[in-house]
């Protein structure tokens, strides 16, 4: 229903202590800042405990107000809710807070306004940082036994979904990660047949491999099966039918077990994860990156995202030290990804295949014979663009790698002199 809610916690309140503890002053007074807001009172009831606290609250024909104190603490607790069906009582209700804000007077406050007739999607990056999505049509929720999956229709990112409260894709940005997390890689490989996606049931990652000629299968490993239905049910503008070419092989399975027992050899094999929480943080440890290694055909390479190095510094040091101490050379790369709300790393890991000896002259041509379409992001500039780390980026990676010792050369006797 079309409304807003305000809530705010006072500490430290500084006003008139009588206020906090007389339960007549508090109750008049919250009737007379609705009557000055113009809303309506209907009733209302207030209760003096034995602690000199008040509770209280005055319904309206709006809504409603209620209050909460403690004495002890010079705190109170304020709730205002108004309904905006027949006509806007915003102003009405944030007169009232104002009113009781100004009344109490609190050193510090915490303070949330809610439009009620809106849907903010949050996911919260670390407990410090997060960010919200518009949701304009909740089109599915529900919990596939394995994870809590919804799909959102949003004004500026399209269908989305998410899996336990995490972005994990998007109509109209899917391209940022997709893109990046084959292409570097797949130009750089001479000629790439064989492929497999541990991960990635919406289809991007499949869809973007196959784009590229020489690709004769792409085994698709996904644990859920309903991501696969969500994804064909509503998010062909991501896989673009993907999921019916005869060169996807497509396996609702455990990626961990699968890479135990296959024979196969893979040119290129993408994690297509989500972040390294619950069940998946056994995909992000070292035995696990050991199985890929072992499953690569030479000259193959593995590429995965690694989270963000702005909200979890320590989690890209952490998987980039793994990755370190099984794969030659790895190469970390940065883009941001609006979906995600901030700069996102991903890395490109191998014993041989380095996605830096090849020029932007050079990407931009394999494109072109290889008939490359519908790019969004990839060409020859943003090859090595993406790879251009930051200094912070440099020292949670690269930077952090051990070097060779260097042994000082002794001096012979007969130079010695």
């Amino acid at each position: 229903m079309n409304g807003l809610h305000l809530v705010a916690d006072l500490y430290a309140c500084r006003g008139d202590n009588r206020y906090l503890r007389n339960r007549e002053l508090l109750r008049q007074f919250c009737i007379d800042t609705v009557q000055s807001a113009g809303l309506t009172s209907l009733g209302d009831l207030f209760h003096q405990f034995e602690g000199d606290g008040v509770t209280g609250a005055v319904v309206l024909a709006e809504s409603h107000l209620a209050i909460h104190t403690w004495p002890e603490l010079n705190s109170v607790t304020l709730d205002v809710y108004v309904c905006n069906y027949t006509k806007d009582n915003s102003d009405k209700a944030l007169h009232v807070l104002r009113d009781l804000m100004a009344k109490f007077d609190p050193s510090d406050y915490v303070r949330h306004d809610v439009p009620r007739d809106i849907q903010h999607l949050y996911e919260s990056l670390n407990p410090d940082y997060g960010f919200f999505i518009r949701s304009s049509k909740r089109l599915e929720d529900f919990n596939t036994g394995l994870q809590a999956l919804e799909v959102h229709e949003t004004p500026q990112f399209g269908k989305l979904f998410r899996l336990d409260g995490c972005f994990m894709t998007s109509e109209r940005d899917e391209f940022v990660y997709h893109e990046n997390v084959v292409h570097p890689a797949a130009i750089a490989h001479l000629e790439p047949t064989n492929a497999l996606i541990i991960g990635g049931g919406d289809g991007g990652a499949a869809e973007e491999l196959l784009k590229h000629p020489s690709i004769r299968q792409v085994t698709l490993v996904e644990l859920d099966a309903k991501v696969v239905e969500i994804a064909r049910k509503y998010f062909g503008k991501i896989h673009h039918g993907v999921f019916d070419d005869p060169r996807l092989k497509l396996l609702i399975q455990d990626g961990l077990e699968f890479l135990k027992d296959t024979p196969e050899k893979y040119d290129l094999i993408v994690l297509d994860l989500p972040d390294p929480i619950g069940p998946a943080t056994a995909l992000y440890e070292e035995p696990f990156f050991r199985d890929c290694k072992r499953v690569l055909a030479p000259g193959g390479a593995l590429t995965l995202h690694l989270g963000s190095p702005v909200a979890r510094p320590e989690r890209i040091k952490q998987h980039y030290e793994r990755l370190a101490r099984v794969f030659t050379l790895v190469r970390p790369y940065t883009m941001f990804i609006p979906l995600y709300g901030c700069l996102w790393a991903m890395a490109c890991c191998s014993d041989t295949l380095d996605p830096l000896a090849i020029n932007a002259i050079e990407v931009e041509k394999r494109i072109a014979q290889r008939k490359l379409a519908d790019l969004q992001y990839y060409n020859g500039a943003t090859h090595h663009a993406v790879f251009a780390l930051p200094n912070f980026m440099r020292e949670l990676t690269v930077g952090n790698r051990p070097g060779p010792t260097l042994v000082k050369k002794q001096r012979s006797a007969a130079s010695a002199k």
